[in-house]
């Protein structure tokens, strides 16, 4: 598959994922879902910013990039699991690397490793 469809699926997965999460915050103005698309060094997030009552809240929820023609999730914090969502729309599971797996254990993985061979 071509990079190019990579960064399409990334992106609608991505934005997906922030219109739900926006839809479910009760106070917007404090609290917000962004995402992160840079296509020029394909580096991919899904972030939450922002105050929870008194408490300053700020994390990743998804971090992929694209190296090498590949899908490197390096961060996923969702219960369905976005690699998953990748095969599911026609991503070869050799092109999707579970980069938060150590490279070691990558190999134990119905995934890529991340190591040309």
């Amino acid at each position: 598959m071509a990079v190019e469809q990579y960064r399409q699926y990334i992106r609608q997965i991505l934005s997906e994922r922030r219109e739900r999460s926006s839809r479910q915050q009760r106070n917007a103005e404090e609290y917000e879902v962004q995402t992160i698309f840079d296509s020029e060094q394909d580096h991919y997030q899904l972030l939450y910013v922002g105050w929870r009552g008194n408490k300053r809240d700020f994390g990743c929820i998804l971090h992929l990039d694209i190296k090498d023609g590949k899908i490197w999730i390096q961060h996923d914090g969702t219960e369905e699991g976005i690699a998953n969502r990748l095969v599911s729309m026609g991503v070869p599971k050799q092109d999707i690397v579970l980069a938060f797996h150590e490279p070691y254990i990558r190999q134990f993985t119905d995934f890529g490793t991340g190591v040309s061979v």
